[in-house]
């Protein structure tokens, strides 16, 4: 079984392992997306989530403070997912059947981030190197 979620926290954190890179190798690109949304401070708010996605992601499958990195990834999705995809805004069928399905994406990804905050603070996960601030 903890191979299993060994696994899963591998896979869980890919996207945010990937996204913080894409963060700053398309800093510009990506900070001219934030600016579109209105987002203060565009650029350092994209380095920002991309650290803060980066060590996340990393923290989640080494179980580096797997609680806190999971946490970290909460609240970095929190307002990103009502600040970057307002569905409910767009006038567009495509752009807002894009941006609901990026809105249900960070809502399933705030799911899987509390499930590991529950199972790094109550379990003894096998398979990490530290064990975390929460238990």
């Amino acid at each position: 079984m903890n191979t299993l979620i060994l696994i899963g926290r591998i896979l869980f954190s890919l996207i945010f392992i990937g996204s913080g890179i894409g963060h700053f190798t398309g800093l510009e690109g990506s900070a001219q997306y934030a600016a579109y949304k209105k987002i203060p401070s565009p650029k350092n708010a994209v380095m920002l989530s991309g650290v803060v996605m980066l060590l996340g992601g990393l923290g989640v499958a080494l179980g580096v403070l797997g609680d806190v990195a999971a946490l970290a990834l909460l609240l970095c999705l929190l307002p990103m997912t009502f600040m970057m995809h307002q569905f409910w805004k767009e006038s567009d069928p495509q752009t807002k059947q894009v941006e609901m399905a990026m809105f249900m994406k960070n809502l399933a990804l705030i799911g899987g981030c509390l499930i590991l905050i529950g199972l790094f603070a109550n379990t003894d996960v096998a398979n990490t190197i530290t064990d975390g601030l929460f238990k």
